[in-house]
């Protein structure tokens, strides 16, 4: 009985537990929108000089007035990989 509380203590913070992909990092779901670097395509300039696997940070504003933050990755053949999109909802006191 002494063991019990404890047991059911963990099982219940356990069950407030969740994973997400996206803070995992890759989703193979994740597509390009309006105003990302590869919406139409990848770039028509291939990044010659940055080594493979390098991180390209990317920032801009979309058609809801969000600021949206993805992150791409060079692949072996020069083409850029969307790894991850983060949104900022509020822009009203914004400095950047």
């Amino acid at each position: 009985m002494k063991h019990l509380f404890p047991t059911l203590c963990t099982a219940l913070l356990l069950t407030g537990c969740e994973v997400t992909t996206s803070s995992v990092g890759y989703s193979p779901y994740l597509e390009p929108i309006p105003g990302s670097i590869t919406y139409r395509g990848q770039p028509r300039t291939k990044l010659t000089k940055a080594p493979v696997g390098s991180i390209v940070p990317h920032q801009f504003i979309d058609r809801f007035g969000r600021r949206v933050y993805e992150t791409y990755v060079i692949e072996p053949d020069r083409s850029l990989l969307l790894v991850s999109r983060r949104y900022r909802d509020f822009l009203l006191f914004d400095d950047d």
